[in-house]
């Protein structure tokens, strides 16, 4: 005997052992009146509906009109009914029993299917909640079964994606792949959720194109709700795929300007040296300069002109390679005093027009990588040298905080106004004030902040018009030995 049958049976013993107990009570112990008699009854088979199932209540109802008319109508002791009017009570008790009843489970079958409701209501508001945590497509096809799985504690659930032929799953008993050109024939061939023993299939649509199936065993909801699953993985991969879309085409645009304007910088940045060049070129190829002295002079332009045009080409070529992530650097310890030595040596022109302050508060050493973090302290020197007055002093600090050491280089010249001091490290931008009066193209702050960035520091300014600037950046300590 299994489980279901025998619960039935205890139930069935169980309601006519309580009525049996009512009638004796009532017959032995209690002397009451017919009607309270009736009404107890009526309300044992109201509760039995109310619990269980109609059919105990309908069962008990009859047994007890009987009992009723046995032990509680004249003549007591027989079935046979003397007065009319009993005729009546016993037809009106049945009725109301069974009609009692009934109404009763309606109810409770109503109450049921709503809790179903909002059980089901909460599961498609949990998948949608976490179906919306993402952007990614790649994120979201794997983020949907485990999502099922944990909202519906179904035993595995496997979402088949017919464009990509792949199969992705969640749960503790896994799908083989021999299944999945069965998935497939299945995800083209179903129109409405299947269900067979305890797995359900259901398919992916855009418009009337099958885009897949999900599948998953050991579900209890309903196959509305289900369907409304099926829909919900569709309209999430439809806004995934858009949003991507989306951003590949606002990134495609933004490559399109950049690329603008770095062709528009450097051409305009370019026209200056090879002018330089051309000119001096064509006076010592016309052979009217003798004099040794100016040919050194005209030779020495053509090379600081081209030294000039390959500093703006090593720079746009940096640039697209921070934006690819295909630099490449060794970081290691490095001193700090021998990194600005360095860096003096190779802006040295700077050194020339300004005098220039070390003061190293601190001399921890740090770990980076000594060529690009020594470009990083040409580009802020050669900036303070071009945008501050010839003599005018530069200062160069350190200063350790928590984990890091902070350089700062601070300059006395014109200064930059509050508003474009978060402009002034953006890839192009110069500020109007400077753009006819100094050259430049917009991109040594952008490449040092992003290797800075790269170090794991960050980058700052601060800036008032007319008193100068402050370039401060900070630098990973190194590890003490």
């Amino acid at each position: 005997m299994n489980s279901q049958r025998l619960l039935a049976l205890i139930r069935w013993i169980a309601s006519l052992t309580a009525l049996a107990g009512i009638v004796l009570v009532y017959r032995g112990l209690f002397h009451v009146n017919p009607t309270t008699v009736a009404l107890t009854l009526l309300l044992y088979i109201l509760i039995l509906a109310a619990q269980w199932s109609l059919r105990y209540a309908v069962v008990t109802a009859l047994i007890a009109t009987f009992c009723y008319n046995y032990f509680f109508l004249p003549p007591v002791g027989t079935l046979t009914v003397a007065d009319p009017q009993n005729w009546l009570a016993l037809f009106t008790f049945l009725s109301t029993a069974v009609i009692g009843s009934r109404l009763s489970r309606r109810a409770r079958d109503e109450a049921e299917e709503a809790r179903c409701r909002q059980k089901e209501m909460e599961t498609l508001f949990a998948l949608s909640r976490e179906m919306l945590a993402t952007d990614k497509v790649e994120e979201l096809v794997a983020t949907i079964p485990r999502a099922i799985v944990g909202t519906t504690r179904a035993r595995v659930a496997a979402l088949y994606l017919i464009e990509e032929d792949r199969m992705y799953q969640a749960g503790t008993e896994p799908i083989s792949d021999v299944e999945r050109p069965h998935l497939r024939q299945q995800a083209s061939n179903i129109i409405h959720v299947e269900t067979s023993g305890d797995q359900t299939l259901v398919p992916l649509r855009v418009g009337v194109r099958p885009r897949g199936l999900l599948l998953a065993r050991g579900i209890t909801l309903s196959a509305g709700a289900m369907e409304a699953i099926g829909g919900l993985i569709s309209i999430s991969l439809d806004r995934v795929k858009a949003l991507e879309n989306v951003a590949h085409g606002e990134a495609t645009k933004e490559s399109e300007r950049l690329r603008s304007l770095m062709i528009d910088s450097i051409t305009h940045e370019l026209r200056t040296p090879l002018t330089s060049i051309k000119g001096a070129a064509s006076v010592l190829l016309s052979s009217e300069i003798q004099n040794v002295e100016d040919q050194r002079e005209l030779l020495t332009i053509i090379e600081e002109e081209s030294d000039r045009i390959n500093r703006l080409i090593s720079q746009a070529v940096e640039m697209v390679q921070l934006d690819a992530r295909q630099l490449h650097m060794t970081f290691e310890k490095v001193d700090v005093e021998e990194l600005l030595q360095s860096a003096r040596q190779d802006c040295s022109w700077v050194f020339e027009h300004h005098p220039v302050d070390f003061r190293l508060e601190e001399k921890a050493p740090v770990v980076a990588d000594f060529a690009f973090m020594k470009k990083v302290l040409c580009n802020l020197l050669e900036n303070a040298g071009k945008y501050s007055e010839e003599q005018s002093p530069i200062v160069v600090t350190t200063s350790v905080e928590p984990g890091s050491l902070r350089i700062s280089v601070a300059d006395k010249g014109m200064g930059i106004d509050i508003n474009e001091q978060s402009l002034v490290f953006d890839r192009f931008y110069r500020a109007p004030i400077h753009n006819q009066r100094i050259s430049g193209t917009g991109m040594g702050l952008s490449i040092s902040k992003a290797i800075v960035e790269a170090h794991g520091g960050s980058m700052q300014v601060l800036s008032r018009i007319g008193e100068g600037s402050v370039f401060s950046f900070s630098i990973p300590l190194a590890e003490p030995s």
